[in-house]
């Protein structure tokens, strides 16, 4: 996670290290984490030496009430944060700190130790600063229940689950990623449009942790009320599918290995053990291994299924390597990892894959990450064998043809077992999804279509088609159609006359293009120009959530009686955080959709001497990018030559760089500054011509 701060510990350890080092090294103070779990069972000892050495440490205790870290089973323990602080105190120290993502519930709560400030999570860096400053022993106690078991709980009913939702307004959205770096939350999912990647929040999987909202970005929504739209099932007739044949069953004379991949949370476990009931009820002998590594929700998560005429077969419940003969995948990124296909032999091993973009860690943090899909494919492919594999988006098939992409996992075993690859009965499978006794029709069906789209993959590519053909709207990727869609977004955020400036300069580039028979350069100047005319202003924010697109986008995912409230940091009301220097966002009401309204017709003062927005920094800065692009674009004519035309494409395309709000795109622009600089010293060293000023 981009922290510089391991060391090497053993359970109950944390910060002993320090005792000995601390007199031999520069460092005044350190900090040491410290689980809830680990603390019961033997991490107080650590403390305890820690005090009475003397040493300047902060022990940050995180009370989450689950172990995280082998899958989330309850603490052994009984302690509460209030009684944690006066044990705390009896062992001698002085500074206790509780930090949580509800102060409120801690005003009735009377029996902390003396002089335990509570503070919200949001000045969880305050704090540490503060802590660090502390001559001895202290202690951060941050209560916050898993994310990952809140999620579990609220499906089981077992804690309430607030009626609020983000979402995020794609037309806003900049693609900056700052949400993700804030949050560090996977639900935060790239969205692909015609004007670039942008963010979406995956609501099947979000905790409600709600850190993606400090990102510095007007997008963010929170749904209050209401609930979300259940997508409905695709309508078919059933005649369309003929009666599907019965697969050869593997023989399982000798174990019969099936290794089921996937990421926490998307139900891997489960699959495994309706298997595994399955077998039982075929009268086989079964195994079922469960590898959950870490807790965290999208670890990765394999289930070992070993499957036997005779229960005395098997001998070992882990999958040897090269021993699978099937794998369903239901993660691409796990089943192309060096786990899964340690266990996969060519010619012998066969696969199903759900080849659905799940994102990454390295997405959190690399807004420009790509989903390497052909890559991975490409090395299951080699491990398994030419022909021995079949791919296919399940997550997208459930979602169109069951109305949500919970039944996933369902429809890809439909497909497995229909291509012979678990060597099980239907009548068995069919009676273990019923004692499964969670939404059994929807699972049954999910498992029928999972057979079908095995069976006749072309019929349901064509129920699941979700996009007219390009014949109909114009192929995105076309040059006409870039520029026209372009005029006519550009006529939209000002006027007619704003948009034939952008039209005349694109059409110069095409005209000299045309000379190289390419128009590769065309299409990069009509994007980089595009973003540099139609910046994110005030006005545009406001157009872009007074536009009725955004309350489709909002019926389409959510129904019933909901409130809208608005995350934003306006420019002449917004003040800087005290303590990080930064602007700080405000929530905002429903009445803020008469002042996008309003706002949004006053886009003719846009520049003039009666916008009360044109002097800000972000604004000047937003001119000076526009004049700049345009005297590239003129460099770019001047030195338009075969040999420099790849430079020339780089130049071009150098503000889709430029990408968020605020601080967040100064930071990007000063970035993209250096890039341009360079690009232009090269563009002109490959025409020989003489350096200019940039």
């Amino acid at each position: 996670m981009d922290r510089s701060t391991a060391t090497f510990t053993h359970m109950g350890g944390e910060g002993v290290t320090w005792v000995g080092q601390a007199p031999f090294s520069n460092e005044k103070h350190i900090f040491a984490n410290l689980g809830d779990g680990t603390y019961f069972h033997s991490g107080l000892l650590a403390i305890r030496q820690s005090v009475a050495a003397g040493v300047a440490i902060t022990y940050k205790i995180l009370y989450n009430d689950a172990v995280a870290m082998t899958g989330g089973q309850p603490v052994d323990g009984s302690l509460s944060v209030a009684q944690l602080t006066r044990q705390l105190e009896a062992e001698g120290i002085s500074k206790i700190v509780v930090v949580t993502d509800e102060p409120a519930k801690y005003r009735n709560v009377g029996n902390l130790a003396p002089h335990t400030p509570v503070h919200h999570r949001d000045q969880l860096d305050a704090v540490q600063r503060e802590l660090r400053e502390h001559p001895g022993v202290s202690i951060l106690i941050y209560e916050q229940t898993c994310a990952t078991e809140k999620r579990r709980r609220r499906k089981r009913g077992k804690l309430a689950d607030p009626a609020r939702r983000v979402f995020i307004n794609t037309a806003v959205c900049e693609g900056c990623g700052d949400c993700g770096v804030q949050s560090n939350c996977l639900s935060v999912i790239p969205a692909a449009t015609e004007f670039g990647r942008k963010r979406a929040i995956d609501q099947s999987s979000c905790n409600k942790d709600f850190s993606c909202i400090k990102g510095f970005c007007p997008s963010f929504v929170t749904v209050e009320g209401g609930r979300l739209r259940r997508g409905r099932a695709v309508a078919t007739d059933e005649t369309l599918f003929a009666t599907l044949p019965e697969p050869l069953l593997p023989d399982t004379g000798r174990p019969f290995n099936v290794l089921i991949t996937g990421v926490g949370g998307t139900g891997v476990i489960t699959l495994g053990a309706l298997l595994g009931m399955a077998a039982h009820l075929d009268g086989k002998g079964v195994s079922v291994l469960d590898m959950t590594g870490l807790a965290q929700k999208y670890g990765a998560v394999f289930s070992h299924l070993r499957i036997a005429d005779r229960p005395e077969d098997i001998h070992a419940a882990r999958i040897a390597t090269g021993e699978a003969h099937a794998v369903i995948g239901g993660d691409l990124v796990v089943t192309a990892g060096a786990e899964a296909l340690s266990k996969v032999l060519a010619g012998k091993t066969r696969a199903v894959v759900n080849v659905a973009a799940t994102p990454t860690a390295e997405f959190t943090h690399h807004p420009d990450w790509q989903f390497p899909q052909q890559r991975m494919q490409t090395q299951i492919n080699e491990a398994c064998g030419e022909g021995n594999t079949l791919f296919l988006d399940t997550t997208e098939m459930s979602r169109r043809l069951m109305g949500d992409s919970l039944y996933t996992n369902l429809l890809l075993l439909g497909v497995a077992w229909q291509r012979g690859l678990v060597p099980l009965s239907l009548a068995a499978i069919d009676k273990a999804i019923e004692l499964n006794a969670a939404a059994v029709e929807q699972n049954r069906t999910a498992f029928l279509w999972g057979r079908r789209a095995a069976h006749d993959p072309e019929a349901i590519h064509r129920l699941t088609r979700s996009a007219p053909d390009a014949a109909e709207n114009g192929d995105p990727t076309d040059l006409d159609t870039i520029i026209s869609r372009r005029v006519e977004a550009l006529t939209a955020y000002q006027d007619a006359r704003y948009a034939q400036r952008y039209r005349r300069l694109v059409e110069r580039v095409r005209v000299a293009e045309s000379a190289l028979r390419t128009t590769i350069l065309s299409e990069a100047v009509a994007d980089g120009y595009f973003r540099v005319l139609a910046v994110k202003d005030e006005y545009e924010v406001a157009r872009l959530y007074a536009d009725p697109a955004f309350r489709q986008q909002l019926s389409e995912a959510f129904e019933g009686d909901y409130q809208l409230r608005f995350h934003l940091a306006p420019p002449l009301l917004a003040r800087p955080d005290p303590a990080t220097g930064r602007i700080s966002k405000r929530s905002y009401g429903p009445w803020m959709m008469t002042a996008f309204h309003w706002l949004s017709q006053l886009k003719v003062l846009r520049g003039t001497v009666f916008d009360p927005f044109r002097n800000t920094q972000e604004r000047q800065m937003e001119r000076q990018l526009l004049a700049d692009y345009e005297d590239d674009v003129e460099l770019l004519l001047a030195q338009l030559k075969p040999e420099a035309l790849a430079t020339a494409v780089e130049l071009a395309r150098v503000p889709e760089q430029v990408r968020g709000f605020g601080h967040v795109k100064a930071a990007s622009v000063s970035q993209a500054h250096s890039r341009r600089t360079l690009l232009r010293a090269q563009l002109l060293a490959a025409t020989g011509a003489p350096a200019s000023a940039p």
